[in-house]
């Protein structure tokens, strides 16, 4: 009898697959979730230009980054769904085509109105890009090159992080920062060719209810208290990452006097160390039976160095390495996470599982700019960085439970 903890793929491919083929596949997907990430930090960059040019608070621009989320939390929940039913290939052309209109809207703001519009394109298109994802690979990559799929799914998404600020930002100072949205435009366009010219690597078997099943059936997985733990822990660890994306800049500007362009930087190192991160996780995930050991040993470390990175002890530049060595940190336990949430997930409903789980990521970086947002109007700085590692901590406490409830799981089967 198949356990709920039994592997999701739809497409049993054993490891004579020529890794050429995986690679691919894994290429083409990593591609994807770059642009995804990259739309995530499609706004946040410009905030300090937003500003300045329409006399904005940091409350008022934080709304931006938590409307996206917001939308794109409770469409990545639903999405999930769809997926399962027409497959992942035109949801993600779909969704890309979403992004471009983001941008154009950016690009034609006239004010407050047009950021907001812009915010809520981007989060309809990121809303289905993990049930995308992780429907792709885990129905088209080897079973054993899984966890180094996840390795490169996870070091791609902190890649298109990583660009974002810097593109954006340096074509801002070089020139108009509206040119930064029609160069976005042009990025995302050749994305998309790039993804329909290779379009047979991405498709997905969908997943008919089967006879005698109702719509009801469909919501089962959602009885399984390891769902929700899964989705507690991104809800947590995502309001740290919302801490560092979106008011590090401001935050490094403010307690040590750092110009905008070198403390937009920071981030950009954070990413960076984050995907060399997931590159090790990658070998760490797939050489380990206790995933949630290593989720919960990496974010400790993590916990710690933004902890001292808040008291300001080391400094302008000591607080940028330590906030770049939190990412790298952090970056080791991302493809052992996916491992954890993978054991979590009941056969045929990947889409809705990973839906609902990483709906817990965009519901933490909506929650993070209100409440940290308002912390920062208070010039609380250091506070919000403390923030950022105390949800990090609990965020350990939730793998813990996790790992627990599978281990169980796996036992009683």
């Amino acid at each position: 009898m198949s356990s709920p903890l039994s592997n999701v793929a739809a497409v049993d491919r054993s490891a004579t697959v020529p890794w050429q083929r995986d690679a691919l596949v894994i290429g083409l997907v990593g591609l994807a979730h770059a642009t995804s990430h990259f739309s995530h930090l499609l706004l946040a960059p410009l905030f300090p230009v937003f500003m300045r040019e329409f006399g904005l608070s940091f409350s008022q621009v934080g709304l931006l980054t938590s409307l996206f989320f917001l939308i794109s939390g409770v469409g990545q929940a639903l999405s999930g769904f769809l997926v399962d039913r027409v497959g992942a290939r035109p949801v993600l052309f779909a969704s890309i085509g979403l992004f471009m209109a983001s941008a154009l809207s950016a690009a034609l703001a006239q004010g407050y109105g047009g950021l907001l519009l812009a915010a809520v394109l981007a989060g309809l298109g990121n809303a289905p890009f993990h049930p995308v994802d992780f429907s792709i690979l885990n129905q088209r990559v080897s079973a054993p090159r899984l966890g180094y799929a996840f390795s490169a799914h996870g070091l791609t998404g902190n890649l298109g992080w990583a660009l974002a600020p810097v593109f954006l930002v340096g074509i801002a100072a070089i020139d108009v920062w509206r040119l930064a949205y029609w160069a976005a435009i042009a990025v995302y366009a050749v994305v998309l060719a790039v993804l329909w010219w290779q379009r047979d690597h991405l498709h997905t078997v969908a997943v008919p209810r089967p006879p005698g099943r109702s719509r009801a059936d469909d919501l089962a997985f959602l009885r399984l208290p390891v769902v929700w733990g899964c989705f507690g822990f991104f809800l947590l660890s995502t309001m740290t990452l919302a801490v560092v994306q979106t008011y590090a800049t401001s935050i490094l500007q403010a307690m040590h006097g750092i110009p905008l362009a070198t403390a937009a930087v920071t981030v950009t190192a954070y990413m960076l160390a984050g995907a060399v991160g997931m590159l090790g996780g990658g070998f760490v995930a797939a050489r380990t039976r206790h995933a949630d050991r290593v989720v919960a040993w990496t974010l400790a470390a993590g916990a710690a160095l933004m902890a001292v990175a808040a008291t300001g002890w080391l400094g302008g530049v000591g607080s940028m390495v330590l906030l770049a060595v939190t990412g790298f940190a952090i970056g080791i336990g991302g493809p052992s996470r996916d491992l954890l949430i993978k054991r979590a997930t009941p056969p045929g409903a990947t889409g809705r599982v990973y839906g609902t789980v990483y709906s817990g990521l965009d519901t933490g970086f909506a929650l993070a700019p209100l409440v940290f947002g308002v912390w920062m109007d208070h010039g609380w700085y250091a506070a919000t960085l403390a923030g950022g590692a105390a949800t990090l901590l609990l965020a350990v406490a939730a793998a813990l439970a996790v790992g627990r409830r599978t281990g169980e799981q796996a036992a009683r089967t």
